[in-house]
């Protein structure tokens, strides 16, 4: 038997920032080099993602779609093809809520000055949300009206979390997981075979840990009300905006989704989030476990194989 096959694997911890995020890679693995080695596939993989879709660069395929709204075309790869369809499979799911022309708001949304936007400045910016206005074909997209724009923000980490762990376990990973900002895809159990221990934070106390999630392999992603917020006269703004009225959801307060993806998890999240009122029947209706906090702070749920 090799000298390898002899050496106790142990639990390694590798954290890094990637997306406006605190993160971390933890894997299981026979010393730090091989650690090391399978923590940097991940993280080179979430890298290439931001640097691809993140809207704060100017050489992003989604920079490029957006400085040519009400113009030309531009060409689709296979990779951003794909998440084009997948936005359009959210947008007719969620009957219109989870739509991804509607980063717009966020030019009428001031989070930092903590300002409400006047009713003619939220105008301005529901007058370009709408996918259904989009125009695609033969493997190119085009946004017909100026000023109109995609992101990827709603689904974005959570793909590459699911893209970097795929990454480790194509290198022989076997135990661990890659979380960015609390959005988690987990490879497989621990090395004893024990599950993870997902803790979910108080949306009202950030020191606070409020459930454990037992996470053996699959995703677990959080959507919340506190993640960037500010309070106005008594009413709580969230970054959340509904495209149809543009303004901040109230219903809940965070809604956590166990799927067999963070694409998946998280999209479920979000959309639970935007339906409000209906987000506990969209979840119910989903099958997969979740954990939702009202807007009074109860807890609603559904494990795992109910």
């Amino acid at each position: 038997m090799v000298a390898e096959a002899l050496q106790e694997m142990d639990i390694f911890s590798v954290p890094f920032e990637a997306m406006a995020s605190q993160c971390e890679v933890r894997v299981g693995a026979r010393g730090q080099d091989h650690a090391s080695r399978l923590a940097q596939a991940a993280i080179d993989e979430v890298r290439r993602i931001e640097a691809k879709y993140s809207r704060y660069r100017d050489d992003a395929i989604v920079a490029r779609i957006n400085a040519l709204s009400g113009h030309g075309w531009v060409e689709l790869d296979s990779e951003t093809e794909a998440l084009i369809a997948y936005a359009q499979t959210l947008y007719h799911s969620s009957e219109g809520k989870f739509d991804i022309t509607s980063g717009v708001l966020r030019q009428a949304w001031d989070f930092r000055n903590q300002r409400v936007p006047l009713p003619d400045e939220l105008a301005r910016s529901l007058s370009l949300i709408g996918w259904y206005r989009v125009e695609r074909a033969g493997g190119r997209i085009r946004l017909p009206l100026p000023g109109m724009e995609l992101d990827f923000g709603g689904f974005g980490k959570e793909y590459a979390a699911d893209r970097a762990a795929n990454c480790m376990a194509r290198r022989g990973a076997r135990h661990g997981y890659v979380n960015l900002g609390g959005d988690l895809h987990v490879i497989g159990p621990q090395p004893d075979g024990s599950a993870w221990q997902i803790g979910i934070q108080d949306p009202r106390d950030p020191e606070r840990i409020i459930a454990s999630i037992p996470v053996r392999r699959g995703a677990l992603a959080t959507s919340g009300d506190y993640e960037r917020f500010f309070e106005h006269e008594g009413h709580r703004y969230c970054h959340i905006l509904d495209p149809g009225s543009g303004y901040p959801v109230a219903c809940w307060r965070s809604v956590s989704v166990l799927a067999p993806l963070a694409i998946a998890a998280g999209s479920h999240a979000t959309i639970a989030m935007l339906k409000q009122e209906e987000g506990l029947a969209f979840l119910e209706q989903s099958g997969l476990a979740y954990l939702a906090i009202d807007s009074e702070g109860r807890m609603h749920s559904r494990d795992a194989g109910q």
